[in-house]
């Protein structure tokens, strides 16, 4: 205390003593600011962790400066976790290695050093971080976990075979079952079940029943929905009865149209319209639709285009409606072996009840039709014997005519007649082979002789058991004189079984079509290019317009 006291006494009366004092003091803060401005020079930097997000064991590189250039008694902590000295690769001033503990947790990553701590970077153990759990597609497509009867044992065409698994749907909708195809062509093909054979029994999420359909064979088998498709699972398909072929595809580009006009000055027309859509069957496995005009009240109606026109009074405009599509057709060769078509013991099976029956149009129970039925047949029991003898029956008794006949005329009218068309012929055979109880089917499409030369034309199709369905052409087995790219030697023989890659068809039976309209009028064309109950209907019973329909056009062979 008492030197303080005579310093500061000396500081105020002796300048020499306040020089030396000042100098003193602006050294020693000199020394203080060098040293530590040298500390905070040397505090470690991260510039870079590699990875940034990593698992237990990985090798973890931090880059930086300022480290040191030895361990020593420095350290790298992770998440307030000092990583042990076992852990350490390699140490240098700028560069660390080292391996992860297997207790790595997310955090914090800092290096300390004798000069202090690093600014902090981030690091995440990957496997703490939550992901997406990924779809099990399992859970969402379908997938069939076995097909029954089981492979090897192989199944015949229309024998009913169970799917089970999973995700299939609680209805049908628009899913399909795929079989492998029996078709020419490079590459594989499938064909779904069809609907309008009643391939289709019973659909559930985890299981279906399924007939094999006409045109599959042994390949493979799956299922799509609007989810996606199934794996792929083998079948087997015996052939026992006769293995059609499928050959010399032809693609024709088509386009059907239909032009009104209001005729009235008074009242607005209101119509809709009905315009065939090519079939789809094993011998005609695809018809796209192609162009639409203008767009259609209805575009994927099974069977039809829907057009609905309000056309106003006093328009004397030609109002337009057409649609193109592309078809392609498959020419068929039976290779049927008669011995082995047996009688049909699944007299249950929906298609069987529906085309033994008879309809509008197909007058199968007719006193007339089925006297004659059998007496053709008399005690024959095959039905190949039976199909065969109706249509001999036909071919040597009945005179085909070219012209086709027009008016409201009966196809019975050929019994008594013995001349008619092929309308007549096609539509008498299948009420025939009805009423022997084998089911059948009229055709009705066009025939193509070149591009341009398209006729109107009719045929039918009748059903064997384990083989399929079965063509016959009686108008062409008759003689009627048609432009053939390939004729056949004989075409009698030729026309019960096989077919030519120029019939069309529009229609697989007849179509009936419900009235949308509660006040109408209904117009028919009878022997056009698809048997259809309905083509046009307005809401007025007087309507006033007029219609033209054009026979459908060949754009292009292919």
């Amino acid at each position: 205390m008492i030197f303080f006291s005579s310093y500061v006494r000396l500081l105020r009366t002796r300048a020499r003593v306040r020089f030396f004092t000042f100098f003193f003091l602006l050294a020693a803060g000199a020394v203080v600011y060098f040293f530590a401005t040298q500390r905070t020079d040397n505090i470690p930097v991260i510039t870079d962790i590699d990875p940034p997000v990593g698992m237990p064991e990985d090798l973890l590189t931090i880059t930086g400066e300022n480290f040191g250039t030895t361990k020593g008694n420095s350290y790298v902590d992770i998440a307030n976790s000092r990583i042990t000295g076992s852990r350490y690769i390699s140490w240098s001033d700028k560069r660390i290695e080292l391996r992860l503990p297997a207790n790595v947790q997310d955090g914090l990553v800092t290096v300390n050093t004798g000069n202090g701590r690093s600014a902090p970077v981030f690091f995440a153990n990957k496997s703490n971080i939550p992901v997406p759990v990924r779809t099990d597609p399992k859970t969402t497509v379908p997938f069939i976990q076995s097909v029954s009867p089981a492979t090897p044992a192989a199944v015949t065409i229309g024998q009913t075979i169970t799917i089970i698994g999973s995700n299939f749907g609680m209805a049908r909708g628009n899913a399909e079952v795929y079989f492998t195809a029996n078709r020419e062509g490079d590459g594989r093909q499938f064909i779904a079940a069809s609907a309008n054979d009643y391939d289709y029994e019973y659909w559930s999420d985890n299981e279906i029943h399924v007939r094999v359909p006409d045109g599959a064979a042994s390949g493979l088998l799956y299922i799509s929905t609007e989810r996606g498709e199934s794996q792929q699972v083998t079948l087997s398909v015996n052939f026992a009865a006769g293995k059609k072929d499928y050959t010399n595809l032809h693609t024709y580009s088509l386009r059907t149209v239909a032009d009104l006009q209001n005729n009235s000055a008074e009242a607005t027309q209101d119509i809709i319209l009905y315009m065939p859509r090519p079939a789809v069957s094993s011998m005609q496995p695809e018809a796209t639709i192609g162009e639409i005009s203008p767009a259609p009240l209805i575009s994927d109606d099974l069977n039809n285009i829907i057009f609905q026109s309000s056309i106003p009074p006093a328009d004397e405009a030609k109002h337009s409606f057409s649609v193109t599509s592309v078809v392609k057709v498959y020419a068929i060769t039976a290779n049927i072996i008669p011995r082995q078509i047996a009688a049909y013991s699944d007299k249950n099976r929906l298609l069987y009840k529906t085309y033994t029956s008879p309809e509008a149009g197909i007058p199968s129970a007719a006193t007339a039709i089925k006297e004659l039925s059998e007496t053709i047949c008399g005690k024959t029991r095959n039905p190949y014997d039976k199909a065969k003898a109706i249509y001999d029956y036909i071919v040597e008794n009945y005179k085909i005519r070219s012209m086709v006949r027009t008016g409201n005329v009966e196809a019975t009218d050929l019994l008594e007649r013995k001349t008619g068309d092929a309308y007549d012929f096609a539509i008498v055979y299948t009420a025939l082979c009805r009423a022997a109880s084998i089911p059948a089917l009229p055709m009705c499409g066009v025939f193509v002789e070149g591009q341009d030369s398209v006729k109107n034309h009719w045929w039918a199709e009748i059903y064997f058991e384990n083989y399929g369905w079965f063509p016959v052409d009686c108008a062409l087995g008759a003689g009627l004189e048609y432009r053939l790219f390939a004729p056949p030697d004989n075409p009698r023989l030729f026309y019960f079984g096989n077919l030519d890659n120029q019939h069309l068809a529009f229609s697989r039976g007849r179509n009936q079509i419900r009235s949308s309209l509660s006040s109408n009028r209904v117009v028919q064309r009878p022997r056009s290019y698809a048997l259809q109950s309905c083509w046009e209907e307005t809401n007025l019973s007087d309507a006033n317009y007029s219609s033209l329909w054009s026979d459908p056009a060949i754009i292009g062979i292919y």
